[in-house]
């Protein structure tokens, strides 16, 4: 079985083991070192309120920050599995130029994952962390580098380095309602499964602001979001993954930023399809059901390998205002819709509705026909490309207003249209509305086609049980991951 996270099982966790090195696996701690005596090493300033005033100052783009270029005055290091470097456990405590080296596996992926069990750095139970000028380094399976867990937990971290070497060990991660607010940061991930800002179930609310993230191994996206996710003004890049990947009834916002994407490994076999941007629900507990959302401002996109937006098993606002988006896949669609191996079959297609303002498209939409789409171009938006080109497949609704044009490359089929007499340029192709060939050069009024969701609640469930006492097993063998 191979997934981004693999969800911990007392049950046939060897045979996982040895079916994926890309699953998150635990083998268990490797040392004693005393978490207290470490530290010992450095004290903390404990404050009497809340978040520094300075915890995400700055809103310009930083250029990547070198590990050399911060000045270190204290070292704090744990071996120890399951345990922590740094804790804020319902207090509040701040740490400036201090360096962090965290080593030892967690035997608990649940506990890990879920709860932060083995994170380097961590605070639960309304506690506040305020770190500067950091150096975080962990070379573990489930190591995260940086957790806030639970309702009225604060992370705020800036001007730091951080650097994760193992398996499922993200860079910054937030859990249980959680929020993590981060600003000029250097994320480098290495490991299977391990996403630079991540978070997983009860998800929560995270700020980045400037910084470089980048990942190098298989199942690693930049972002990958059960929570409310919104990043500004920060270089992203993927060697081996998804750019950006959304689970659930959650969201991601970027807003002026650059991302790079080179998903060339599969890390299921759920799918057979590459994607900058991934949006689905993988049924397996860790995201509440519901309409995801995905924002780009003013961004820019590169694609290296498959499809810029892949939508499978839910329903999705996509959201594009003046983002440059290139792909360099000449295969690749700019947005596919389709069933894949994730939910029931029969009604695990994509529900899209994507608005486009002030912003080029160019490349070609399939739409299947367990999916839906609402194509929204106003704003002198510009589409070039083709819709369902092989034929009428899932019912699709064109608008386009403000201005905005469509150029098609090959025949397309659609079910419903609105356009001005002069929004639509056919270029020698048939346009088939409803099975009718659109005559060129005339208006038209149709109808949206309704995009309806399941789901209640943001991030998910908080898994039954406490940190330390749930069993892995209670929840059976999760679907996998992409």
């Amino acid at each position: 079985m191979k997934k981004f996270y693999q969800k911990g099982m007392a049950i046939g966790l060897a045979a996982l083991l040895t079916v994926s090195l890309a699953a998150c696996a635990s083998s268990g701690g490797n040392s004693t070192a005393d978490q207290t005596t470490a530290i010992s090493t450095a004290e903390p300033t404990v404050a009497a309120t809340g978040t520094s005033a300075d915890a995400t100052a700055g809103a310009a783009t930083a250029a990547a920050l070198s590990e050399s270029a911060i000045t270190i005055n204290n070292t704090i290091e744990n071996s120890a599995g399951g345990e922590h470097a740094i804790t804020a456990d319902g207090e509040t405590a701040s740490y400036r130029n201090t360096k962090v080296v965290k080593t030892g596996d967690s035997s608990q992926s649940d506990e890990a994952d879920f709860y932060g069990d083995n994170a380097a750095i961590f605070a639960t139970n309304g506690g506040t962390l305020d770190l500067s000028d950091m150096v975080v380094k962990t070379d573990g399976s489930h190591a995260n580098a940086v957790f806030s867990y639970g309702e009225g937990t604060t992370v705020n971290i800036k001007d730091s380095y951080i650097e994760t070497a193992g398996n499922c060990s993200g860079g910054l991660m937030t859990t249980g309602g959680g929020t993590m607010n981060a600003s000029n940061l250097t994320i480098n991930t290495s490991g299977n499964s391990s996403a630079a800002i991540r978070s997983d179930r009860g998800g929560g609310t995270v700020n980045v602001d400037g910084g470089s993230y980048t990942t190098s191994g298989t199942g690693s996206p930049v972002i990958y979001s059960t929570a409310d996710i919104t990043v500004s003004n920060a270089a992203m890049t993927s060697t081996a993954s998804q750019g950006v990947v959304v689970e659930g009834k959650n969201s991601v916002t970027l807003n002026n930023v650059t991302l790079n994407a080179d998903n060339n490994k599969k890390n299921s076999d759920k799918s057979s399809w590459y994607q900058a941007v991934m949006i689905y629900q993988s049924m397996s507990g860790d995201a509440a059901e519901g309409t995801s959302s995905f924002t780009m401002n003013g961004d820019t996109l590169t694609n290296a390998n498959g499809d810029i937006f892949f939508v499978n098993n839910t329903a999705t606002d996509i959201a594009l205002t003046g983002a440059t988006i290139v792909n360099n896949d000449p295969d690749g669609y700019f947005l596919r819709a389709a069933a894949a191996g994730w939910g029931s079959e029969g009604s695990n297609g994509g529900q899209v509705n994507l608005s486009a303002k002030q912003q080029t498209i160019n490349g070609d939409m399939l739409v299947d026909e367990v999916s839906h789409l609402n194509l929204t171009l106003s704003d002198s938006s510009v589409f070039t490309g083709a819709i369902n080109s092989s034929g009428q497949a899932g019912e699709v609704y064109v608008a386009l207003s403000g201005g905005a044009k469509w150029t098609l490359t090959a025949d397309s089929y659609i079910t419903s249209l609105t356009c001005d007499a002069d929004s639509i340029d056919l270029n020698g192709h048939t346009l088939y509305v409803n099975g009718t060939a659109y005559t060129a050069g005339t208006a038209s009024t149709g109808q949206a086609i309704a995009v309806v969701s399941t789901g209640t609640s943001r991030g998910g469930d908080t898994p039954p049980g406490k940190p330390g006492e749930q069993s892995g097993s209670d929840h059976g063998a999760p679907p996998e991951k992409p």
